[in-house]
């Protein structure tokens, strides 16, 4: 007779999931598959889009555009004055940035960026935007309590930081440019472009990460 052996059962589970993709992926490649063998859609143009939202629309974009704040005190005037016009050096501009502000992270001030009514965002430059920026539970209580929400995201910020929250609308989104990590002097835009996060360009991220870290 067979016996049933609730530890072996566990683990054989545990391993057949680790080599299957999430719920989520499964139902996406489920959709393009349907959609490509009924001649909706190429393959290709899915591809396409991918590489358009991950290479180029995506945060990378929003990356390059604090790097070269970095850099360029000029440019990073610009930028603070008026962010839409300062963007049309990259091309970069469009209904997702058409009206944006950039707010700067400094010693004594930490920004961060919330859409407590919906959740606007400029896609343009960061990419789609995560779901926990969706949720219900951050809309809510990046306003009411920030700090909390911050130490949850890894931020701890001592008590001479204050913090601002920014609320984006339709009519008016915001990109945090983050502080430049120290043992970066001499790097180029590229090798700066490549330690900024996304999320330290909504704000729930703060210390990125220089040479030697």
């Amino acid at each position: 007779m067979a016996t049933f052996d609730s530890e072996n059962a566990a683990r054989l589970h545990r391993e057949l999931h680790s080599h299957l993709p999430s719920d989520p992926a499964l139902r996406v490649k489920t959709l393009e598959s349907l959609a490509v063998e009924r001649g909706l859609v190429a393959s290709e143009t899915v591809d396409a889009w991918v590489e358009a939202y991950s290479e180029h629309i995506g945060p990378k974009r929003g990356a390059q555009v604090v790097a070269r704040a970095w850099l360029d005190p000029a440019f990073r005037k610009r930028l603070l004055e008026n962010a839409n016009e300062a963007l049309k050096e990259f091309d970069y501009q469009g209904s997702a940035t058409g009206h944006l502000q950039a707010v700067e992270n400094t010693d004594v001030q930490h920004n961060m960026v919330v859409c407590t009514l919906c959740s606007c965002y400029p896609f343009s430059i960061l990419g789609m935007s995560p779901s926990w920026y969706k949720s219900a539970e951050y809309r809510a209580r990046a306003v009411r309590e920030p700090r909390q929400v911050l130490a949850e995201f890894g931020v701890e910020l001592p008590d001479q930081v204050a913090v601002r929250v920014w609320d984006s609308t339709a009519e008016l989104r915001y990109l945090v440019i983050p502080q430049r990590p120290a043992g970066t002097e001499g790097w180029d835009r590229d090798q700066l472009a490549a330690i900024v996060t996304r999320n330290s360009m909504i704000g729930t991220d703060r210390d990125l990460k220089g040479e030697g870290a």
